[in-house]
């Protein structure tokens, strides 16, 4: 029988399960990973709907999972279907951890991505895991109670909290708001429509991020929630300078209100040295050096 460990990633197919799957295959895990829809399925990719309670302990019986990353969600503040981002990122993890817990053998590791949004807008400079959480949208509000709700099991699961913030790479949809600038730059589009230029956001690249995924995996510090973020932010309006300066030319920006969201969160930037004294330094990608690895035109 093999000993090879097995890893489980919810949204495998998502942006940053295409990566961290890279990353454990690469660790020595044999890894399996949930999708939804009727995509075509890879060997070890199983279809199943996380609010699917039978289904979804089927599956669990079949990959017996030793480190879990739960990564499937509805990811975007501005997902219109608010009922959908309740269902899925609430009740859907609810499952996911009771399947879990109803395993015999059960994972030594089970990492649930949350989200910085949670903070909303604090007037904290630096952002550390011990500050109140605020959430201003109900994508914000959904991860809090996400965590909230972890909280009930983790007297039976050896679970793992993390905050991300803005993270950003090639594959990212350009629904979000990184990708989208940069797009226009590909297409050397000449003029692009943005909503508050003034909003400063910690990014990340995904790429470090799925490191500390790992890492966390690796090491299981059950019951512990980290924030994960670079530590600097960056206005809309350094980003677009940097693509400026990148593709060789300026686009004309033109602020358009229905871009500016109510309740828009104004800065967030993490302290991170709570991961990092788990975990250990990781190897910081600088943002320009993430938007020049988007704007290469053979990155995708």
């Amino acid at each position: 029988m093999s000993t090879t460990p097995r890893a489980l990633i919810t949204g495998i197919k998502g942006f940053t399960g295409r990566y961290l799957a890279q990353d454990l295959t690469l660790t020595g895990y044999r890894v399996f990973g949930t999708t939804h829809g009727a995509e075509t399925q890879a060997v070890d990719h199983i279809a199943v709907d996380l609010c699917d309670k039978q289904a979804l302990r089927e599956m669990l019986q079949q990959v017996q999972p030793d480190v879990v990353a739960h990564l499937a969600a509805i990811s975007s503040v501005t997902h219109g279907n608010v009922d959908e981002i309740y269902r899925v990122n609430i009740m859907g993890t609810r499952n996911l951890l009771e399947g879990l817990a109803a395993l015999d053998k059960k994972p030594r590791a089970v990492l649930i991505a949350s989200s910085a949004n949670i903070y909303g807008n604090t007037r904290t400079e630096v952002i550390a895991e011990t500050e109140p959480a605020m959430p201003a949208n109900d994508y914000a509000v959904s991860k809090l109670a996400v965590e909230h709700m972890a909280r009930l099991w983790m007297d039976k699961l050896p679970i793992i909290v993390t905050r991300p913030f803005n993270y950003t790479g090639v594959g990212q949809t350009d629904n979000f708001l990184l990708p989208k600038i940069i797009s226009h730059y590909r297409r050397k589009a000449s003029d692009i429509e943005l909503g508050n230029l003034d909003v400063a956001r910690d990014f990340s690249d995904v790429r470090t991020v799925c490191q500390a995924y790992v890492r966390l995996l690796e090491l299981a510090p059950a019951g512990q929630t980290f924030n994960i973020c670079s530590g600097n932010a960056y206005s809309l309006r350094s980003v677009l300078q940097m693509a400026s300066e990148l593709a060789g030319y300026e686009i004309r920006v033109h602020v358009n209100p229905a871009f500016v969201r109510a309740n828009e969160v104004h800065k967030l930037m993490g302290d991170g040295s709570r991961l990092r004294a788990c975990i250990g330094e990781l190897p910081q990608i600088p943002l320009r050096d993430t938007l020049a690895w988007m704007l290469q035109k053979d990155a995708a």
